[in-house]
């Protein structure tokens, strides 16, 4: 039996932000930063991710610093603690009417984030998608470490980990749908046999018309 995936991009598609970088102004509210420039170099760095120019290595050393002295069970009350009161409000009522739709009509659903999974699989879990993709932390004495486990989930890793999990899944898929607003995600559009460009960058914009890609205007 065959099936259609319906798989999202998380930043900037479901959400109107990004839940990294709220996730980073959320730990300087709590005191957990020394650094007044931390927000400022979030910004620069984020702008070069916009560009599909971001180093991940560099940024996930910059993002980790403020929380590695922190236990995982620490991380975990924190993230709930952001997500429900900094990031559901902000995700586009569109999507929450997609999901809705997808969820009464039984199609399976997954978010692949270029975002640490730790943020990710919360999102994920409150939205009602039992699946979800992130990048993996090595852990070490219990704690996270900025080191990448496996490939992440960014540009073309982000298809590389989605084929590594329909191998893992009972179901055999077929039509994968795929939702985003990044030009990092330009090697899961042209993998996926639909895509629908949310609120699109204008490069990513630029690739809709010679692909017939649907472009959707989402707002809150």
């Amino acid at each position: 039996m065959t099936t259609p995936l319906y798989i999202f991009d998380l930043d900037e598609t479901l959400l109107d932000g990004d839940s990294a970088m709220i996730w980073n102004e959320f730990l300087v509210e709590k005191g957990l930063v020394d650094s007044p420039d931390f927000l400022a170099e979030d910004k620069r760095l984020m702008a070069l991710y916009a560009k599909g120019e971001l180093d991940m290595e560099e940024y996930l050393k910059f993002a980790m610093a403020p929380i590695t002295h922190l236990s995982i069970e620490q991380v975990a009350e924190l993230v709930e603690e952001c997500v429900k009161t900094r990031v559901l409000g902000r995700i586009f009522p569109q999507a929450m009417e997609l999901i809705g739709t997808l969820k009464s009509q039984g199609h399976p659903m997954i978010i692949v984030s270029a975002t640490v999974s730790f943020i990710v699989d919360v999102v994920a879990k409150q939205l009602g998608i039992s699946n979800s993709i992130g990048i993996e932390l090595i852990e070490e004495s219990g704690h996270y470490t900025a080191k990448v486990l496996g490939t992440p989930s960014y540009q073309q890793g982000k298809v590389i980990r989605l084929e590594q999990w329909m191998t893992e899944q009972i179901e055999s898929f077929n039509q994968l749908h795929f939702y985003t607003d990044s030009i990092n995600d330009l090697p899961l559009c042209e993998y996926a046999d639909h895509s629908y460009l949310v609120n699109p960058c204008e490069r990513l914009h630029a690739h809709a018309k010679p692909r017939e890609w649907q472009v959707l205007r989402w707002s809150r």
